[in-house]
């Protein structure tokens, strides 16, 4: 029987056999877990909440050990930023974590159960995928985030966070694991890699034999690295190039408060709006107003020749410029004669993330939902508001561009599979 207690940390000499260890111990916490009840897993999900609680001196002072280590080494503000915890974070990980456990259990959720003619009952239930591997880099709360998601989904999680966080991270473990012995759950329901080595990636995203599906987190080098090299399911997304197009019936006063909104309110995630698509229609009333407000916030104007003629500020726009995910105070802006040409814009050049259109047009609105072929599409709404918590999931493991497993925001349901079962009264096929 495998052993579930989870290695003290050490030094590690063999980084295979240690992570094919770690493969072993999730695959067996997973049969146990599986097996467990929505009252242990909250329970469990509590515990954790109140030992974060209790030690949130103990958690900034192992954070600041990496944050030293951080300036130390030349990272930049908003790295540094990304990577500190302080005493509202830590509140907001216990917080997050009472937040799940208050969700409901999407695990044996039976489905589309119908009769048959034979007078059989065939249906789906609710599972869960088992064993998953999440790569993630600074930021420590995911620790937190990614092991309560995958603890009330039912799957046995490894997490393998970035080596600046290391400190913060295996202090964050130390109490996931307290609460999962409270609950009378083996430690090995989530692990935290216990070295920084960069081969320990390699050997998660190609277990095939113990792990289901890796989540990548983190920057675009990094999912590349996990997307080419994994050998088990990938659940991820690469760039977030999202639009705006504003159509030629849209309400003046929402398309400018939109597409302030979708660039403006952060300039780092993955959901903000990187290319402004006008109708030629509406470009002269629109683009003066949005230009003044990005020019008080210091946002670079990147635009086609169309725009720059109203907007005579703008630099002019690339070619490149319509891919880039700036992720920083820079919009590219065109303008564009019809909604097909902004249709056909986003599918040359998106990433197939998230996308907006600002219309009154119920029609064109209709249009737009059913062919941009992205993971979220938006009518007279915010790209910033894609995103797990906005959408009623609670929480989100990350967002999916993928067209299979899951796809856009991805919640505990997208944590889970279904399988058929059948209720029956003794049938026989004929």
């Amino acid at each position: 029987m495998t052993n579930l207690a989870v290695p003290h940390l050490g030094r590690i000499d063999d980084v295979a056999a240690y992570m094919r260890g770690v493969g072993e111990r999730a695959r067996a916490a997973a049969r146990v877990l599986a097996g467990s009840g929505t009252q242990t897993r909250n329970d469990a999900l509590i515990a954790i909440a109140a030992a974060i609680r209790r030690d949130e001196r103990a958690l900034i002072t192992a954070n600041a050990e990496d944050v030293s280590k951080a300036r130390a080494a030349g990272h930049d503000a908003a790295f540094v930023d990304r990577l500190t915890l302080t005493s509202k974070s830590v509140a907001a990980m216990a917080e997050g974590l009472e937040a799940i456990a208050a969700l409901p259990d999407p695990i044996g959720e039976i489905q589309d159960l119908r009769y048959r003619p034979n007078g059989m009952r065939v249906g789906m239930m609710r599972v869960p995928l088992g064993v998953i591997g999440i790569v993630y880099e600074s930021r420590p709360n995911v620790t937190a985030d990614a092991a309560a998601l995958c603890l009330k989904s039912g799957n046995a999680s490894v997490l393998r966070g970035g080596s600046e966080s290391f400190a913060s991270n295996h202090a964050i473990a130390a109490r996931v694991h307290e609460g999962l012995r409270s609950a009378g759950l083996p430690e090995a329901v989530v692990q935290v890699v216990a070295t920084s080595d960069r081969a320990a990636v390699g050997y998660l995203i190609t277990d095939d034999v113990n792990v289901d599906v890796v989540v990548p987190r983190g920057g675009k080098s990094l999912i590349e690295r996990v997307a080419r090299e994994a050998r088990v399911p990938v659940i991820k997304h690469l760039d977030g190039v999202c639009h705006v197009f504003i159509d030629a019936s849209a309400d003046l006063e929402m398309a400018v408060s939109i597409a302030d909104n979708a660039k403006t309110q952060r300039y780092s995630p993955c959901n903000t709006m990187e290319t402004l698509l006008v109708h030629a229609n509406i470009a002269e009333r629109v683009l003066p107003r949005l230009a003044q407000i990005y020019g008080a916030k210091s946002v670079e104007l990147r635009g086609c020749a169309r725009s720059r003629a109203i907007v005579p500020q703008m630099k002019a726009a690339s070619e490149e410029d319509w891919r880039t995910e700036y992720l920083a105070p820079i919009l590219a802006v065109r303008v564009v004669d019809t909604l097909d040409a902004a249709i056909e814009h986003i599918a040359t050049y998106g990433s197939q993330h998230t996308d907006a259109i600002v219309t009154n047009d119920h029609k064109n609105a209709m249009r737009f939902l059913r062919d941009v072929d992205s993971s979220s599409v938006m009518v007279n709404a915010s790209t910033r508001l894609a995103d797990g918590f906005e959408y009623g999931l609670g929480a989100e493991i990350g967002i999916s561009t993928n067209k299979l497993h899951a796809r856009g925001p991805v919640g505990l349901e997208g944590l889970t599979s279904r399988k058929w079962i059948v209720l029956g009264t003794g049938q026989l096929r004929e």
